[in-house]
């Protein structure tokens, strides 16, 4: 009978290999439909109007003329008169017209009136941003830092920091609804497909069985795509107020100012070493904002645990668009903070960092031993030993290069997901479970476990996703999408598997214990004098299908990561400008299902470290409350330019595969900026201390120096 386990190495066909995207051409040729790209018969399109003011009360909305202008055909209220917005951008009213342009000219045309209240909208300390602003989180201490600070050899003292950026997602949030009768469909750009209906039943005042959600792809979410939002209650009920189908997308500064933003993280630290490099002492104060409320407690510091150590993080409220979850919440700043701390504190020891962090492994506890072997191959792909320098060492002319690196760690365990995999009378397969795919690759992984235990082709194996009338599968969130797909996936299979073994068993003259399904035949094990084809032995079931049922199984997944970064830059002295030479990446996921796929994975968790590493900073006027670049030529992102050689390998065979299967997706986006940071601190002889690093920071840091000196 078919087995649960994962096959080993050597009887792996497709899982491990690169393998293209079964999307692939579809993208690429513009063929695939995104949200924005559905059309229904008699389509209006929806707009709101947005509230300027960072911190108001709404004291009287008149939309009575919006409501006579040409082509308008549904007017709904989001907000209520009386109540507060809380930032610039805030929904109030939504319309829906005939065309775009009318239902933008209507939304200008409601009447809103505010009484405008106090704001903060800046990155403040929470000295600056006073008690009503402030609140403390946590304060944590381990062991008696100060007698350890007392006693060490060399102690270092310094602020780093990560403004609050944006998700800047490449489809916007969004979506288009539909009623027939009582039953709502949703085209939605979501990154939970199984979840949305029970959002919207409540809201629409039916049952969760009436409502359809439809994803077959969509842009990125990043984290911020796993709600309804209240443009998509305001969508659904427009729509039912016309009777016909409404489309409404984000506009692109909608979008930047209020659908998702990274929290922003400071932090003074004072941490010290032995004279041999042996970290004995960490002291940190850390603050930051999430919009109008906390985004999580950020454990400083990060990776590394020193026996003597305390902490303390305050959570600043500030009237800006509401935080999401964003790619490895809290820990690329975390990491920031962390790596640029200790890597300041080898250069004072003085120490290479990678002997400094090699010194100190054991006290990342149980992954010491990946974090060596990772530490080593990361070294061995930059040729650290060969390219490194005391930082500050200058070469003669203007452009100085610099090495940096930093660890990192996450969960990554799979969710609860369902599969269903039927196996036609005419050898056709079908796998079907309500994910979505975000554009990672989660379709081509769910055929590559089904058709590797089926002993077939990817191409014989049909994939049906983004659809909440298959099985319940959970939300893309938290690197937990492989785990549980990949887990469900082989278990529906090997049962369907297993019925049709039952079937064949008895022409091939044997139990159905004895078979097994490989190279598109069913065959006797041992014996490859006795098999059926494919095809021929799904001829057995007559004319009816088999469907099985698979859940997430614990002993297929597994969680808890680290991976190891470095970087390579190059900085123009004169001008300030950091490039990116060269970045490798050590990491490991436990079995790889598919290697393209999460090398793939890696390359553009560098590309998105570089933008927020060098470009990316949501920029808020205190004066006006609004945000100053929500649009995509002042909101900056990495060019073609920015991008170096990037190199990643992922750590697999013994130790590694035997885990099981781990999500990717989060790993590889948390080190770049303190590698980015920590190689230009290298390369100038001093640290820029906050993120992005730009011309100016880099030019101010040097000129500090020089003060300095």
């Amino acid at each position: 009978m078919a087995d649960y386990k994962w096959p080993a190495a050597e009887n792996r066909s497709l899982i491990g290999k690169r393998i293209s995207r079964l999307d692939g051409p579809l993208k690429s040729s513009g063929r695939a439909k995104y949200s924005f790209d559905v059309n229904r018969p008699g389509m209006l399109y929806g707009k709101m109007i947005l509230s300027p003011y960072a911190h108001a009360k709404v004291t009287k909305i008149d939309t009575t003329a919006a409501e006579k202008m040409p082509g308008v055909k549904a007017v709904t209220l989001i907000w209520e008169v009386g109540k507060e917005v809380q930032w610039a951008g805030q929904e109030i009213a939504a319309v829906a017209a005939e065309t775009e342009d009318q239902a933008r000219d209507a939304a200008r045309a409601i009447k809103v009136e505010y009484e405008v209240l106090p704001h903060l909208v800046t990155d403040a300390t929470p000295q600056q941003a006073g008690a009503d602003h402030s609140k403390q989180l946590s304060e944590q201490k381990t062991g008696d830092p100060d007698p350890a600070f007392a006693q060490a050899a060399a102690t270092i003292e310094g602020t780093y920091g990560s403004p609050v950026i944006t998700h800047c997602c490449l489809e916007s949030h969004g979506q288009v609804t539909e009623w027939q009768g009582d039953q709502l469909t949703v085209w939605a750009s979501t990154q939970a497909v199984s979840n949305l209906a029970g959002e919207y039943a409540p809201a629409m005042e039916i049952p969760a069985g009436n409502v359809h959600i439809i994803t077959p792809v969509m842009g990125g979410g990043f984290g911020s795509k796993f709600n309804s939002d209240v443009w998509g209650f305001a969508c659904a009920r427009l729509s039912k107020k016309s009777g016909r189908a409404v489309k409404m997308l984000l506009e692109r500064d909608h979008e930047l100012m209020v659908a998702g933003a990274r929290p922003s993280i400071y932090a003074k630290v004072k941490v010290a070493a032995k004279a041999d490099g042996t970290l004995v002492a960490w002291k940190s104060e850390s603050w930051g904002t999430a919009g109008p409320g906390s985004a999580g407690n950020p454990t400083l510091p990060y990776v590394f645990r020193p026996e003597n150590r305390s902490s303390r993080h305050t959570a600043i409220s500030t009237n800006i668009g509401p935080a999401r979850a964003w790619r490895a919440p809290n820990h690329p700043q975390m990491a920031l903070i962390t790596m640029s701390a200790l890597e300041d504190l080898a250069a004072a020891v003085p120490m290479d960092p990678l002997d400094f962090f090699l010194k100190n492994i054991e006290l990342t506890g149980t992954l010491a031993k990946v974090y060596k072997e990772e530490l080593l191959k990361a070294a061995e792909l930059m040729d650290w030993k060969k390219k490194w320098h005391p930082r500050g060492q200058m070469v003669a002319g203007p452009i100085q290069r610099g090495l940096g690196l930093s660890l990192h760690t996450w969960g990554g365990g799979g969710h609860q997901s369902n599969c269903n995999c039927t196996i036609h009378p005419d050898g056709s397969v079908e796998v079907s479970l309500g994910s979505q795919d975000l554009g990672t690759g989660a379709r081509t992984v769910i055929g590559i476990v089904a058709a590797e235990t089926l002993g077939l082709p990817l191409e014989a194996v049909k994939v049906n996703i983004g659809d909440n009338h298959y099985p319940a599968s959970g939300a893309s969130g938290g690197s937990t999408t492989v785990g549980g797909v990949s887990s469900s996936t082989r278990r529906a299979a090997n049962n369907a598997l297993n019925e049709l073994l039952a079937k064949v068993a008895p022409s091939l003259g044997g139990d159905a214990e004895q078979l097994e399904a490989v190279g598109g035949v069913i065959r006797v094990k041992g014996d490859t004098s006795k098999f059926l084809p494919w095809k021929q032995a799904c001829a057995k079931l007559a004319s009816t299908p088999i469907t099985a049922a698979g859940q997430t199984s614990k002993d297929l997944i597994s969680s808890g990561v680290g991976g190891v970064q470095m970087a390579e830059v190059s900085v123009d002295m004169e001008t300030g400008v950091v490039r990116v030479e060269k970045m490798v990446a050590a990491q490991d996921c436990g079995l790889v299902i598919n290697l393209k796929t999460a090398e793939s994975q890696v390359y553009g968790a560098f590309i998105m470290g570089i933008t927020y590493a060098l470009h990316e900073e949501k920029i808020m006027d205190q004066q006006t409350g609004r945000c100053l670049n929500a649009d995509m030529e002042f909101y900056k992102l990495a060019g073609l330019g920015d991008i170096g050689e990037l190199v990643v390998h992922m750590m697999t065979g013994p130790g590694y595969d035997d885990r099981g299967v781990i999500g990717l997706g989060e790993p590889p986006v948390i080190s770049p900026g303190a590698v980015i940071s920590n190689a230009v601190a290298n390369a100038i002889g001093v640290r820029v201390p906050t993120l992005p690093i730009t011309p100016s920071k880099v030019l101010a840091a040097l000129e500090s120096k020089g003060a300095k000196a």
